[in-house]
């Protein structure tokens, strides 16, 4: 078991909440307003604590970045003493709000949020993955016709077996598990986020990943 905290209780981080306490782990939901998210999650899972996103980061072992990303990087840097020395994985993708609240353009074109995360909290060590699909296929990867890719990126590898364990618990296979390299490698996974809002238009809010076809 892991104390894991998952800073946002939107439905990136509920759902991972839940799935995580399934499977054994102690979960914390951090939030601005920790009672709120509390009555709106009642029945989530009866193990989940909540508290505020800076107790949570300062009291887990490890520590989900379900934060909206645009904002992610003024919220985490904020946390630093919380985050030094602990696992930050980040699914979230930096990205500008259109007028029809799907993804717009990146905001940080040429680098990616991993790695300004990575930059501005030295002593954490930031893994990237699950931010090239839709929320329901991060904990249920078999709900798809096609078998997804979840990707890694992060600059310490003992940080990205553990990342790796954890996809284990979500039910994700280690043959769908790719391994990038470095933390650089993330601005390619997050670009691939440019192509969602234009599928979505098309064919609704259905499960999809962004995935490898060999």
């Amino acid at each position: 078991m892991t104390n894991i905290g998952i800073l946002g209780a939107g439905r990136v981080g509920t759902n991972l909440a839940g799935t995580l306490s399934a499977a054994g782990h102690q979960v914390t939901l951090g939030t601005r307003n920790s009672e709120d998210t509390a009555a709106r999650t009642a029945g989530l899972a009866p193990r989940i604590a909540f508290a505020d996103q800076r107790t949570t980061a300062r009291t887990a072992d490890l520590v989900i970045n379900a934060t909206p990303g645009d904002s992610s990087l003024g919220r985490l840097t904020d946390l630093r003493d919380e985050l030094s020395g602990k696992i930050l994985v980040d699914v979230s993708n930096a990205t500008r709000d259109t007028v029809d609240g799907l993804p717009g353009d990146l905001c940080y074109p040429g680098s990616s949020l991993a790695e300004k995360l990575q930059a501005a909290l030295p002593d954490t060590h930031v893994v990237k993955t699950l931010n090239t699909m839709l929320f329901m296929v991060m904990t249920a990867p078999d709900i798809l016709g096609t078998p997804p890719t979840a990707y890694l990126s992060g600059d310490d590898e003992n940080a990205k077996k553990t990342v790796t364990g954890l996809l284990g618990d979500l039910g994700w296979k280690p043959e769908l598990i790719e391994d990038l390299g470095d933390i650089t490698t993330a601005r390619a996974t997050e670009a691939m986020i440019l192509i969602v809002p234009h599928i979505l238009r098309r064919h609704g809010f259905e499960p999809l990943a962004v995935s490898l076809a060999r």
